[in-house]
């Protein structure tokens, strides 16, 4: 096999150096790039899972809108055909054998440590492009050098990095067995995860944060594309109720048990909780009588229960937060955790342009008190207008300019490969 020398000004590709930094020395030596791929083209769209239609599988759906693909792998699917057919429709699911296995749907999540080899068994080599959709396995699949490949990743397997002594304390597995058996086993997947890291020509961030986690666990630069957002035009609000309102998958990583004790000592703060999941009952346990559970509310329900709040208040630290993103966009100003996508989300008072929300520091019940009590203090400043305005930076148009210039950076990554190998 014949090398071609790389141009002078260009630097080979070392551990902790980004496909992005190569093509650009590429481009100042005069490379002329591939420009887009086939009318025809054909796009693997690779995805996790598909439990349920949550923030993620909505952008699955606009990576699907945006480059019309036709065929979706996923390890499990348990959406229902009319989620199907409104989201996904003419789009082929392709899952894994472990679909089929009996009563699935109860324990997949158990299942993690064969999902790296689960994912690897997906033949998506026919395809002219790869683009997956990863908060965990989805990455990993196998890809030919030649196939330009964009991993739009979610957070990076956050149960197996910064987050494992939260998870371990929160399901309570200690230094017994069962936590030593989960340790190694994060272990192992910690493995697989750095060995993978480098297989997408380009990585896409859903926020600064995800962006500084890649950079710090892979050693990448990756594009930030914050995911889309949209409601009906007539969804928000100007006029606001005297309740709060919290929402989300109750998983334990999401927080909704600090916002309710935080609730819990101030009795005269109603509070309404929007969601179902693993720790729904013992949340209910926990709350006070100024704390109301709504459950699953359908979509035009839950646009306009946000809308009218007097504000969203989130207690987790989320990847970007599609949940708050929406309250924006519904003219509802936010009360969240200061980390995470958050960050990139409200508009402090310190910061330029009207505020729309406030941040608290610490994950402690009176932090989210004393945010209460300074929004209540100061109400009037963060008004409907200046939240639906912030929200615009989420829009599905700059989503999709986004997606498609980092999927442009893939085409080029992929090509300046197989140039520099002949």
């Amino acid at each position: 096999m014949t090398l071609i020398p790389m141009p002078a000004t260009a630097t080979a590709a070392q551990p902790g150096n980004d496909n992005l930094g190569v093509i650009q020395a590429w481009r100042a030596a005069g490379w002329r790039p591939h420009r887009g791929l086939p009318a025809d083209q054909s796009i693997a769209l690779v995805h996790d899972w598909c439990p349920s239609f949550r923030g993620g599988e909505r952008v699955l759906a606009e990576l699907g809108r945006t480059f019309g693909a036709r065929d979706l792998y996923t390890l499990f699917d348990f959406l229902d055909s009319d989620t199907r057919t409104a989201h996904f429709g003419g789009v082929r699911f392709h899952t894994s054998h472990a679909n089929r296995w009996p009563g699935v749907r109860k324990y997949y999540r158990h299942l993690f440590p064969l999902c790296p080899l689960l994912m690897e068994q997906f033949d998506v080599t026919g395809h002219d492009a790869v683009i997956s959709s990863s908060a965990a396995f989805a990455r990993g699949v196998i890809t030919r050098p030649d196939q330009p490949h964009l991993c739009y990743v979610h957070s990076p397997v956050r149960y197996a990095w910064d987050e494992q002594f939260s998870y371990l304390e929160q399901l309570r597995l200690g230094n017994g067995p069962k936590g030593l058996l989960y340790r190694v086993l994060m272990h192992r997947l910690r493995n697989w995860d750095t060995r993978t890291a480098w297989g997408p020509d380009v990585m896409a961030a859903n926020s600064s944060y995800v962006g500084a986690r890649i950079r710090r666990i892979y050693g990448r630069d990756a594009e930030v594309v914050f995911p889309p957002v949209s409601a009906p035009e007539d969804a928000w609000s100007a006029e606001k109720d005297d309740y709060y309102v919290t929402a989300s998958f109750m998983a334990p990583y999401k927080r909704t048990d600090l916002v309710i004790r935080a609730f819990n000592a101030m009795p005269r703060r109603r509070l309404l909780v929007v969601g179902e999941g693993q720790q729904a009952k013992a949340l209910r346990d926990l709350a006070g009588p100024n704390v109301v559970f709504t459950g699953f509310l359908p979509r035009d329900d839950y646009f306009r229960t946000v809308a009218r709040a007097r504000a969203l208040v989130f207690g987790g630290c989320e990847d970007f937060g599609i949940a708050l993103a929406e309250a924006q966009l519904l003219g509802t100003p936010l009360i969240a955790f200061g980390r995470g996508g958050a960050v990139d989300i409200v508009r402090s008072p310190e910061d330029t342009g009207d505020p729309t929300g406030l941040l608290f520091s610490r994950q402690e019940e009176t932090a989210v008190i004393g945010a209460v009590e300074a929004f209540e203090t100061d109400r009037g400043r963060f008004t409907p207008g200046a939240c639906r305005e912030n929200a615009d930076r989420f829009s599905v148009a700059r989503f999709q300019a986004g997606i498609r210039r980092a999927f442009a950076m893939a085409e080029d990554a992929a090509r300046s490969t197989t140039h520099g190998a002949r």
